[in-house]
């Protein structure tokens, strides 16, 4: 692995076509603004997996979609049973058994 250093507004060249500029820096947080061409798929690492994931299960792009804006999986618990939701709602104002 190549490590190296930048400042904001400084960049990074990947052979003849890929610019990678240093945008902001907050905190602990980097802003990367990346230049490529059309045909190279830029992906943050957790989309990326998620859609070889899809890919290998031939899965809708549910998770893809969902990854991409910005919402990260639930984990439910392992012994957690999901139950149709039920309406069972009490009877509203006249429904209330009044009988005219």
């Amino acid at each position: 692995m190549l490590v190296l250093s930048r400042q904001r507004d400084e960049s990074i060249v990947i052979g003849d076509d890929i610019i990678i500029t240093i945008v902001d820096i907050r905190g602990e947080k980097v802003r990367l603004g990346i230049t490529a061409p059309a045909h190279v798929p830029v992906h943050r690492k957790e989309i990326y997996e998620a859609i070889k994931r899809e890919s290998r299960n031939g899965s809708a792009t549910g998770e893809v979609e969902s990854l991409a804006k910005g919402n990260r999986p639930k984990k439910a618990p392992d012994d957690a049973k999901q139950s149709p939701p039920t309406d069972k709602r009490p009877p509203s104002g006249d429904q209330a058994g009044n009988s005219d």
